[in-house]
């Protein structure tokens, strides 16, 4: 894509000064390189290259429209070219308007004229926008279904280019959309874009992504989650409108993904009735290309494994009941200190398992769709500069983040799919370095598991990971004392927050409340006291608990990264 860009730089670099003039038999080129005849430049004239940019001097249309609408008249096409000679003469500029005497003047008049003038300043200010920017096309696009993984595309395409003078912009959600207005302004070659924002902007016709036909390059990542039924609805429309009316034959379609060729087997009910068609990699290509709408057959890179995960990575499980997980998820924090990525597959799991970590004095970072933007990028910073750190996730953080010497990724709980399964794990184990990953199977999980071991072709069984028991008894008690503690907080939460809305609608209201209406403490305030000092009770006991070593340091290792360190530990064990 850069390559694409510099070579358009190249083919559309501006004229050299030169103090010169052309014969006058024959006219200079665009780019002073060849000199023709008027009557050869004539019949050339029509015949345009792909990447000549034709874009006049005016305004663009959008602005144009916007002073119609805001001055309730019209607007002529004059008066909105006005260069820098007449900018601030004033509304007669701008706006032709009937003589009317004097005297009749009211103030509705001199409110429109001020309102002109305003306009006139506006537009000027989006002139000297429009001016202060090279007339750069969009040549490159790249479509991410995360805001974390576009931050992380855009960072690695600036570090690439960054002596290229080829500028980049970043369209997601939860950000500002003035501020990502004003980076389109700037005219940049290439967007990183996640499609709910990039849609929202072309609808609004911003100038820069009005004319998407000179697109280079399209890049769809992770694409068979983005095609995915149910999800990502206006991306369906902008690929329609890209293979459509602003669809470019010379742009190339790049597709990436590490489960593209990743065929589940359908269910025997499905598979014995009839016209079914069975799935293989071949057919859900086709499918996946049909959807993006790629035209003639396309050139397909495989280099995933037969296993989907790479031989560095280390597979684990553990077969517990539900509600040990928790045992199971602090014994391996302790035990395996480092960079630990726990994923989830609800939101609410992952703010339980916050709160109940945090009264373990460990205090994990969280990442979900529920968090304000600024605090998940700061939270995903913070998690790669600490060597030692938890990070709770749901999916939002499977797929392409690249987060440097994460050691451990644990599914919490069994991921879906075998796709979420595969994007999981390869968040550690990256670049030739070792990881481990381990699965808490609950007997909710195994079906889930069953699935996912089938689809992977898994040539033996995953090994279990070893737990040293005899330190269960300590971690048990911690945690049941934990989970109290942390149901008690909930609770008292939860009331704060019920009574202060109920207040507020109360003052709103103008209405005097009854103490039943309350929660928590104003309702019984012996029972409250009763329960605030066995809380104390609750956690002094936890806090000396604590103060004891779980394990002394020598029992505390790196974790275990090959299958012979676990049949090691294993044999000791035995």
């Amino acid at each position: 894509m850069i390559h694409v860009v510099l070579q358009w730089q190249k083919r559309n670099a501006a004229p050299p000064p030169s103090n010169t003039e052309a014969p006058p038999g024959e006219t200079r080129t665009e780019a002073g390189a060849e000199t023709r005849s008027p009557g050869k430049a004539e019949a050339e004239s029509d015949a345009l290259p792909d990447d000549t940019v034709i874009e006049s001097e005016a305004l663009p249309s959008d602005i144009a429209a916007e002073a119609r609408a805001k001055t309730g008249g019209t607007v002529s096409d004059q008066a909105l070219l006005f260069g820098d000679d007449d900018a601030g003469e004033g509304p007669s500029s701008l706006i032709r308007e009937k003589p009317v005497p004097k005297q009749n003047e009211s103030e509705e008049e001199n409110l429109v004229k001020e309102q002109t003038g305003n306009l006139k300043q506006e537009l000027d200010d989006k002139s000297a926008t429009c001016k202060a920017y090279p007339k750069r096309p969009l040549l490159g696009l790249v479509l991410t279904p995360t805001r974390e993984l576009a931050v992380q595309v855009k960072q690695h395409i600036d570090a690439v280019a960054r002596f290229t003078g080829i500028k980049t912009a970043i369209l997601v959600g939860g950000m500002s959309t003035q501020k990502q207005q004003r980076m389109l302004n700037r005219r940049p070659e290439i967007v990183v874009a996640t499609p709910g924002r990039l849609w929202e902007l072309i609808k609004e016709k911003h100038y820069h992504l009005r004319n998407l036909r000179q697109l280079r390059c399209l890049v769809v990542d992770e694409a068979d989650r983005m095609v995915e039924k149910g999800h990502f609805a206006e991306l369906s429309q902008l690929l329609e409108m890209l293979n459509d009316s602003q669809y470019n034959p010379k742009r190339q379609t790049l597709v990436f993904s590490a489960t593209l060729t990743l065929v589940h087997q359908a269910p025997a009910r499905i598979l014995h009735k009839k016209h079914t068609k069975k799935m293989d990699k071949t057919a859900k290509l086709d499918l996946l290309m049909q959807k993006i709408g790629m035209r003639g057959k396309p050139k397909v890179i495989d280099l995933t494994r037969n296993e989907a995960t790479v031989e560095t990575l280390t597979e684990t499980k553990i077969h517990c009941e539900t509600d040990e997980k928790d045992f199971y998820l602090y014994y391996f924090l302790m035990q395996y200190p480092g960079r630990s990525l726990v994923f989830a597959n609800s939101i609410s799991c992952i703010k339980r398992l916050s709160g109940l970590l945090k009264v373990l004095d460990i205090m994990p970072l969280t990442l979900h769709a529920c968090m304000h933007q600024k605090q998940r990028l700061r939270n995903l910073e913070q998690f790669a500069r600490l060597e030692d750190c938890v990070l709770l996730a749901t999916d939002v953080a499977a797929r392409g983040l690249d987060i440097p010497k994460v050691q451990h990724v644990i599914h919490y709980q069994v991921p879906r799919t075998s796709e979420i399964y595969v994007h999981r794990s390869g968040r550690t184990a990256r670049a030739t370095n070792e990881g481990l990953s381990l699965m808490l199977i609950g007997p909710e999980d195994v079906i889930n598991f069953k699935k996912i071991y089938k689809t992977l072709k898994k040539d033996e069984d995953i090994p279990l990971f070893p737990v040293q028991t005899k330190y269960m008894d300590v971690v048990k008690e911690r945690i049941r004392l934990a989970r109290q503690i942390e149901k008690s907080e909930y609770r008292n939460f939860q009331a704060c927050l019920h009574n202060s809305w109920i207040e507020q609608a109360a003052a709103a209201l103008e209405i005097e409340l009854e103490e039943d209406m309350y929660k928590g403490g104003k309702a019984d305030q012996q029972e409250e006291r009763r329960r605030q000092k066995q809380m104390k009770v609750l956690k002094k006991e936890l806090r000396h608990l604590l103060s004891q070593p779980l394990f002394t340091e020598s029992q505390k290792t790196k974790y275990p990264t090959h299958g012979r360190d676990l049949m090691q530990i294993c044999i000791v064990l035995e």
